[in-house]
């Protein structure tokens, strides 16, 4: 993804529209240089490479196109080491314990290095290319994969888009009529990502997913609007929706805009390529970390990670786990991470709609529930509100004491 400051877009009738780099020559000659850049930076240090990165740049109008794909290039096709045979820190440690034993003078320098390097088993040379080797921009390029020209355009283009969700206050899915399998993969990347989610519609007609945003949580959080980026190459594997984002404006002298909110829009249709490979399985942190402290219980439950639909009045739940007892009981488990009152309120309307009396709902205590005021009515022998990790023990007891009933 880009820095704030490297996207680039226009704005129409309340419309945010990102900028989006076509296949023309002009561009296709720019990744060339780019890609011939970093290829003969091979083995030199990151502020050689960015000095030549500069130079480029340099009194052209597309500077900042320049500069959005060197970050693509920068972060996902280059490795960056220290390099050398010595350790920086070893070296600066010897260095500067040298340096307070030696008065200053006309040859202090060069002597406190011939005398580390000596320690060291190195020459002076080494050392002084060592000693600061492990800073960013004095950090070696060590390898470099050049992705093909259509490739970093593709990148370029939806990493525009993705940064539009930085700022959303809430984003809406319309999911047209899909394969039944397309529309339980959606559901399972909102999972995957820590999304807070609503649904309504049905299989049959297609369902709405409505996502609140970052700007949406008590106290906006950076790493809430980042999940929401990183969601957007993984939905572009579903087929046939359309997504609408209301944004949050930005005040940038070359807008001429008093509005209180923009809209971000995008669909199926409008080209863009994922670089997600297709996953296999999704599991968010808090499921895949209780998926791994219950494996080391000793119980007659078994954990089940694949749950069917489960079609509510108005919309549909996919609960995260199955807990299934030997003795053929078993309870659902819905886990929710970020959370704010509002979303918790349908969440939980949603599940008593259900009509389900085998669920259970661990909820993250990112807010206190009775402080928000958060009603949970019917549902709170139903609820466990964690803190940290989620204990698979307290979601035991609670399974045992709902499966009686």
């Amino acid at each position: 993804m880009l820095p704030t400051e490297l996207l680039m877009f226009s704005f129409r009738a309340g419309l945010v529209l990102p900028k989006v780099l076509k296949p023309s020559p002009t561009n296709l000659s720019l990744i060339s240089q780019l890609v011939g850049l970093f290829e003969s930076h091979v083995g030199h240090r990151r502020f050689e490479l960015e000095a030549e990165l500069r130079a480029l740049e340099a009194g052209r109008q597309d500077y900042r196109v320049i500069r959005g794909l060197a970050h693509i290039l920068l972060t996902d096709h280059s490795e960056f080491e220290a390099g050398g045979s010595v350790e920086p820190l070893v070296v600066r440690q010897q260095v500067f314990a040298l340096a307070q034993e030696h008065p200053p003078g006309r040859h202090h320098r060069a002597e406190v290095l011939a005398q580390a390097a000596q320690r060291l088993g190195s020459d002076p040379q080494a050392l002084t290319e060592a000693l600061y080797a492990d800073l960013p921009d004095q950090q070696t390029l060590m390898s470099f994969e050049a992705p093909e020209a259509r490739t970093l355009l593709d990148r370029f283009n939806l990493a525009q888009a993705q940064g539009q969700l930085y700022r959303a206050y809430n984003v809406i899915i319309t999911a047209r009529r899909n394969e039944p399998a397309r529309y339980k993969q959606l559901l399972k990347y909102t999972k995957f990502f820590g999304l807070m989610v609503t649904v309504e519609g049905d299989a049959d007609t297609g369902f709405t997913l409505t996502m609140d945003g970052p700007t949406s949580l008590f106290g906006s959080t950076t790493r809430y609007g980042l999940s929401l980026a990183k969601f957007l190459p993984a939905l572009l594997h579903v087929t046939k929706w359309d997504l609408s984002a209301a944004v949050k404006p930005r005040h940038l002298p070359w807008i001429d805009s008093k509005d209180e909110e923009w809209s971000f829009q995008l669909s199926s249709d409008d080209g863009y390529v994922s670089h997600y490979p297709e996953p296999k399985e999704h599991d968010s942190a808090l499921e895949s970390g209780f998926a791994e402290r219950f494996a080391k219980l000793d119980t007659p439950w078994t954990l089940e990670r694949e749950v069917d639909l489960l079609p509510i009045p108005g919309g549909v739940i996919i609960p995260d786990f199955r807990l299934l007892h030997e003795d053929g009981r078993s309870v659902l488990v819905e886990i929710v991470g970020y959370w704010r009152p509002e979303y918790l309120t349908r969440k939980f309307a949603a599940l008593k709609r259900s009509g389900r009396t085998d669920l259970i709902v661990a909820v993250s205590e990112r807010l206190n529930v009775e402080k928000a005021g958060v009603k949970l009515g019917a549902l709170e022998d139903h609820v466990i509100v964690f803190k940290g990790v989620l204990d698979p023990k307290r979601v035991l007891e609670l399974a045992e004491r709902l499966a009686q009933g």
